[in-house]
């Protein structure tokens, strides 16, 4: 089957953000994959993405959207989802910890997501967040707050990465739950040697060759194909349920 077209929600993973260095900000990565698979799929792409965005927004968005039949409909949230107030966190270090969208409320507004994708008639595909590294994560949102009192409220530095692979692993459950297709871009990342190779220096955005990575692999994790909610996600014709190992 052939995709229409393909419509992204996502955050700055799926919006393409890099941190300049030298420009000291923000900016697009000329390597975004969403705008690299117009050519390699050969179908228009449109890119709903923001960065800082959540689940919720990606689902207040899409009930304004009017859905196109066959059509893919990629889903990629959780890095904002399971962001916290480090202000806050720095100055009450013994209080309980929250995320900006607690874990259930993000599993259940996944869970809502797709299956609204799934009843419009487009084709739903989940994109895991990918692994941040732990301290250069750290050291990044600790620069004007006192560390220590961070490290107090996380336990260790290796504590930010577990937090976030909680969210990661909800929509691995999410998408066997509602036989829905994955690609598991955070699998990906960690089956490169030294991965942090490819992040930039805040430790959770790719860089310019880690974007190229997941240009090539979204490109053949997207290859049309059909999968309806009965299906299992784990059959071994559906190439785009686990991504691909490469290097």
């Amino acid at each position: 089957m052939t995709y229409t077209e393909i419509h992204v929600w996502g955050d700055s993973l799926a919006r393409g953000i890099v941190y300049n260095q030298e420009k000291g900000r923000y900016a697009i990565s000329p390597e975004r994959w969403t705008t690299r698979l117009e050519t390699t799929v050969g179908c228009k792409v449109f890119n709903h993405s923001n960065m800082g965005a959540t689940v919720l927004d990606g689902l207040s968005s899409f009930q304004k959207f009017v859905p196109v039949p066959s059509a893919l409909c990629a889903i990629e949230f959780g890095g904002n989802d399971c962001d916290l107030n480090w202000a806050e966190v720095a100055a009450h270090p013994l209080s309980v910890v929250k995320a900006k969208v607690p874990l259930d409320t993000y599993i259940t507004k996944l869970t809502e997501f797709v299956l609204k994708v799934q009843d419009s008639g487009m084709q739903p595909l989940l994109i895991t967040p990918l692994p941040l590294h732990s301290q250069r994560y750290f050291d990044w949102v600790t620069k004007d707050i006192n560390k220590e009192n961070v490290l107090t409220a996380l336990g260790d530095v290796n504590g930010i990465y577990r937090w976030q692979e909680r969210y990661a692993i909800a929509m691995r459950n999410v998408a066997c739950t509602l036989k829905c297709r994955l690609l598991d871009l955070r699998d990906l990342f960690l089956a490169q040697p030294n991965y942090e190779k490819l992040m930039c220096i805040d430790g959770i955005h790719p860089n310019n060759d880690g974007h190229r990575l997941i240009s090539t692999t979204v490109a053949r994790g997207v290859a049309p194909c059909t999968l309806t909610r009965g299906q299992s996600p784990l059959d071994p014709d559906m190439s785009a349920l686990c991504a691909d190992r490469v290097g």
